[in-house]
């Protein structure tokens, strides 16, 4: 029987990482222990500032400035014995010999990482040439090769394309293609799919795990979402505040947790596996079937290049109602065309044909794409949007007190004491204090400054909020939190949320309809418990059948549905 000892590449052991501040020392890893193992993963999870990516960047020692490893070894196993990368000085020729050649590593954004300047294969030669020592011919044969294993089409030729001809999944396998050039060891993949759709995702961890059970690679995965974790980990290591506060097989956290966090995680990511169950008004259970607020009828957006005849029809004759009071549902893949319809509707996109009929609170109804600015300006304090990056989405000079109250300034409905006190109830109504409206974005969580972004979307008293991929930001938890946030808020203004996500989880919790899109039309519109457990077109199965299950005892990705386009599609 062989000894288990033989299979560990790299052992971390006691790792303290600290960031000198002016203020202070902030202690962001904490003698964080764990083994890697070649061929298995060992997952790393944890919510945004648990120290996760902070200490797989520590492997290659790249962390950022002014952090450094105080504390603790990082042992590498080598052919002749053992090297402790945490001793070496990050510019050192040994050290630069471990990065890409015996460590690789997938980065979350593939957009920041690869160069707009440069081709997809000519990034990857480099990498080659820089490990390897082979000549231009030989590395470019190596790259096709290398660009074939990710299952990139006609490598021949997509390797001399550019970073922004590639799809999200493109430029995700060329990262991948890029830290396999040297035949590492050991993978580090920081949350190589969060940017992505769930069968983009399906597909990018099939492919990680393919190669690595083929090469005999240890990985090191770093996500937050507990249904990836589950679905590929074989050891799970969760973090909080820089500390692992427990470790173990996939299957004894997932079912047999001891730590409160780990449980809150689990409880957070099986709570988004059910539809959410709300207790109806009488007055409103009663009513007879109430008129849409908002009626799309035969919508599309045809984009065409100037000087060529090439068109793209990003939506395709939509149509769909909204009811008061109503939570609908917009999925698909990226470039289904789910924002542009979002974009249409507020009409900052304009519509090629189609029309959007808007009934008022007054009963009155306007045919959105006829109306001029001043009309359109009323239109828009009855229908807000929350943006996907609340980080992006914040002026970082602005107070949260001018961030909130900005619209109702604009729109001339408040000032002085009045707008205070305005701002103030819409922070109560979001989950904030009050007395920290003079601090700025920067003081606050990614949760936070999503309910800052709420607060100021419910400040004209809208009757629609457009949710644009709203939660996908944030943590499994924070995320819960958020809907649960939207769902009281629903109840107690009678708001329509028109929810636009590729998150299949949050709008099986959070919507009562589904419309599903692909390639610019909804394919499939219903119930919301319907589309997620009986869909009835082939590409929803495939869809549904793509989503990552939070129980290793049943990984669904394994046995997924994909979906082939009819050949006249």
């Amino acid at each position: 029987m062989s000894d288990p000892t033989d299979d560990v590449v790299l052992t971390v052991e006691n790792l303290s990482i600290d960031f000198s501040l002016r203020t202070h020392i902030l202690h962001a890893v904490e003698k964080v222990s764990f083994q890697l193992r070649r061929g298995k993963t060992l997952c790393l999870v944890g919510e945004s500032g648990s120290g996760k990516s902070v200490t797989a960047r520590s492997l290659l020692q790249i962390v950022d400035r002014p952090g450094r490893v105080v504390a603790g070894r990082i042992v590498l196993k080598e052919a002749g014995g053992e090297t402790d990368i945490a001793s070496l000085t990050p510019t050192s020729r040994a050290m630069r010999a471990i990065r890409g050649k015996r460590i690789g590593l997938i980065f979350q954004e593939p957009m920041s990482s690869l160069s707009p300047v440069h081709t997809i294969g000519s990034q990857i030669v480099e990498a080659i040439k820089l490990h390897s020592g082979l000549d231009r011919k030989a590395a470019r044969v190596r790259m096709i090769d290398l660009l074939r294993q990710v299952e990139i089409p006609n490598p021949e030729t997509m390797g001399d394309r550019y970073t922004f001809e590639f799809s999200g999944g493109m430029r995700q396998r060329a990262m991948i293609a890029m830290a396999l050039a040297a035949n590492p060891d050991i993978l580090i993949a920081d949350e190589p799919t969060t940017a992505l759709d769930v069968t983009t995702q399906a597909e990018i961890l099939d492919l990680i795990k393919r190669l690595q059970v083929e090469r005999g690679m240890a990985m090191l995965l770093i996500t937050h979402d507990m249904g990836v974790v589950a679905e590929v980990a074989d050891e799970v290591a969760v973090m909080r505040f820089g500390r692992i506060v427990e470790a173990g097989t996939v299957d004894a956290i997932f079912h047999d947790p001891q730590h409160s966090y780990t449980r809150q995680l689990l409880a957070s990511t099986v709570k988004l596996t059910h539809h959410a169950e709300l207790v109806v008004p009488a007055a409103a259970a009663s009513k007879a079937s109430p008129a849409p607020v908002l009626s799309v009828r035969n919508l599309s957006k045809v984009f065409g290049w100037h000087g060529t005849t090439n068109t793209l029809k990003a939506v395709d004759d939509a149509s769909f109602d909204l009811y008061p009071g109503e939570n609908l549902g917009i999925v698909g893949e990226s470039g289904s065309g789910k924002t542009t319809l979002g974009r249409l509707i507020l009409r900052t996109v304009e519509p090629t044909t189609g029309s959007v009929i808007f009934r008022g609170k007054d009963g009155q109804e306007m045919d959105v794409t006829t109306l001029g600015k001043k009309d359109l300006r009323t239109f828009h304090r009855e229908v807000r949007l929350v943006f996907q990056d609340p980080f992006a989405s914040l002026n970082p000079r602005m107070t949260v007190k001018e961030v909130i109250g900005d619209p109702l300034v604009v729109n001339g409905l408040a000032k002085g004491k009045a707008l205070e006190e305005r701002v103030a109830e819409l922070m109560r109504l979001v989950g904030l204090d009050p007395l920290a409206m003079e601090r700025y974005p920067h003081a606050f969580s990614g949760g936070q400054r999503q309910r800052i972004c709420i607060a100021r979307a419910l400040a004209l008293d809208p009757q629609i909020i457009i949710a644009d991929e709203a939660t996908a930001a944030l943590d499994v938890s924070i995320r819960s939190q958020i809907l649960d946030l939207l769902l009281d808020i629903r109840q107690r203004l009678g708001l329509s949320f028109l929810f636009i996500s590729h998150d299949i989880s949050v709008v099986r919790y959070f919507c009562d309809r589904v419309a599903v899109m692909h390639r610019g039309k909804i394919v499939e519109l219903g119930e919301a418990t319907q589309i997620c457990t009986a869909p009835r077109e082939a590409y929803t199965r495939s869809l549904i059948s793509a989503v990552p299950n939070p129980d290793p005892r049943d990984k669904r990705l394994m046995h997924r549905q994909r979906f082939v386009a009819p050949a006249n599609a």
